[in-house]
């Protein structure tokens, strides 16, 4: 495979990031939920001005998956007062990662997440933690094999339907090594 270059992404990249976004979150729920709350998820999660304030905010990060100068993926990333849960505020949280689903198994991912554990390092996170949908196998193999175990569960609105999602973490240990909890 070509060179993947993660890049971060600013307001100027709104338009790319409002289109990468709709079109992963798709591709990855569309099948196994309704048309009407995908719709609906979809209108407000990605809106411009929602993606302009979480560009914004300055304990938010996100980062493009680039291969030809093309978007193929990205990753969202909270600290501090930015994260969905106040669990710890040195702690860092992986809100999205997100592929094609034409670059699922190709390592866009794992590239994505050690962009997450990289700033995480920098930032001397305690750990790094995540949700994630209990119904999103693919997702949940990942985070256990980069070695994030449960500790909680909260819910997640899609439109009308409450979902769950598994709430995950690693522990950092010091700057070079990484270890479970």
């Amino acid at each position: 495979m070509e060179q993947i270059i993660i890049e971060r992404v600013t307001l100027a990249d709104i338009k790319k990031l409002q289109e990468i976004g709709r079109t992963t979150f798709s591709e990855a729920f569309a099948a196994v939920n309704t048309e009407k709350n995908m719709k609906e998820y979809l209108e407000k999660g990605f809106s411009e001005e929602k993606l302009k304030a979480e560009l914004s905010n300055q304990d938010s990060q996100f980062y493009f998956a680039l291969l030809n100068g093309k978007v193929i993926g990205y990753l969202k990333i909270n600290i501090g007062q930015a994260q969905t849960e106040k669990l710890n505020p040195d702690a860092l949280e992986i809100e999205r990662i997100y592929l094609l689903k034409a670059f699922y198994g190709q390592k866009v991912g794992q590239l994505l997440y050690q962009k997450a554990i990289d700033v995480a390092l920098k930032m001397q996170a305690s750990y790094v933690w995540l949700g994630v949908w209990e119904e999103n196998y693919r997702a949940l193999r990942f985070y256990e094999k980069n070695g994030f175990t449960p500790f909680g569960k909260h819910k997640f609105w899609l439109g009308d339907d409450e979902q769950t999602d598994l709430m995950m973490k690693k522990v950092l240990v010091n700057d070079n090594e990484l270890k479970v909890s």
